[in-house]
């Protein structure tokens, strides 16, 4: 039943998932992706509106998952019903992991902070969650994103530096950018 795949699913991804939703991001789209639940396109899809919305980015995405992955891979699923009861279930499941680990270890980190094993796992987390975050940013320079053509990719390109100028150097609201590159986009392509 797809309802225990993905709770399997996302149990991996909660548990697995150091970094964040970036780091997340490689290993949400092998599970979801590769299991055939959704396009890569769909997925590119994801991650855009999952950065769009408040919250983090892999809470909204596995909600998202959860609600479209079920009639996907079986029509008698594509009600609203079924839909909103796989977005709670992969949202509470991505969730469960990391609240369980916080609770348990929290206590124990606290009482060790100064200890030199604690010191070094924690030093040897950040590179590891670096090298996540950097795949996921290899993983969305994609076609669905840049497009394919070379017209569509210089196109893609120039409102992505664009876009990062604009947030950085100009120092530009990002609901504003986010807000103008939709717009450009929408007259571009």
């Amino acid at each position: 039943m797809i309802y225990l795949r993905l709770i399997w699913s996302y149990l991996k991804i909660g548990l697995f998932g150091f970094g964040g939703g970036y780091a997340m991001l490689t290993l949400i789209e092998r599970e979801i992706v590769g299991n055939g639940w959704i396009t890569s396109t769909m997925f590119t899809d994801i991650v855009a509106i999952s950065q769009m919305t408040p919250g983090p980015i892999g809470i909204n995405s596995a909600t998202y998952i959860g609600y479209v992955a079920p009639g996907e891979v079986n029509p008698a699923f594509a009600s609203p019903m079924w839909g909103l009861l796989g977005s709670v279930i992969c949202t509470l499941t991505v969730v469960l992991p990391s609240y369980l680990l916080v609770l348990y270890t929290s206590h124990f980190i606290r009482r060790h902070k100064e200890s030199a094993a604690i010191k070094g796992i924690f030093a040897g987390l950040r590179p590891v969650t670096i090298g996540l975050i950097a795949s996921a940013a290899l993983l969305l320079c994609n076609g669905e994103n840049f497009g394919t053509d070379t017209q569509t990719v210089i196109k893609s390109i120039i409102l992505c530096a664009s876009a990062f100028f604009a947030t950085y150097i100009l120092k530009i609201h990002p609901i504003a950018v986010i807000c103008a590159a939709g717009l450009l986009g929408y007259f571009i392509f």
